[in-house]
């Protein structure tokens, strides 16, 4: 098992950062561990994942190059530093994670995730 803790949640202005933290405790996520938010009335979407090992990592359109995703290993914690943040980027972020290795695409398939956090609300408004 594997329990995830994420932190770094709150109110940000449009252009502000904010940086997401999870914390891994029990088996080391050793497969991957990634991001999803989901807004009000919207269905769970993914945002990004990085892999355990090599430190691949992948976004979707909407934040790359806006997001940031890492991870220390030595700490079983994952990063997202989220930059120039935009309303619709409001939401709650859950983490999750992946003992298996995988890579590619399937990393953005939240089934792919037997881990989840319990979230923590990003806001973002003026």
């Amino acid at each position: 098992q594997v329990q995830l803790v994420e932190s770094g949640g709150g109110l940000v202005q449009p252009g502000g950062s904010l940086t997401l933290s999870c914390a891994a405790s029990g088996r080391t996520p050793a497969g991957a561990m990634g991001w999803f938010r989901q807004a009000p009335e919207k269905p769970r979407e993914f945002v990004a994942a990085i892999t355990w090992s090599d430190g691949a990592t992948f976004y979707t359109d909407s934040v790359q190059g806006r997001f940031t995703i890492s991870r220390i290993r030595a700490k079983n914690t994952m990063y997202l530093q989220m930059n120039n943040l935009k309303p619709e980027d409001a939401a709650v972020y859950y983490c999750a994670a992946r003992t298996n290795r995988a890579i590619g695409t399937i990393l953005r398939n939240e089934i792919q995730y037997p881990y989840w956090g319990q979230g923590t609300q990003v806001t973002v408004s003026s």
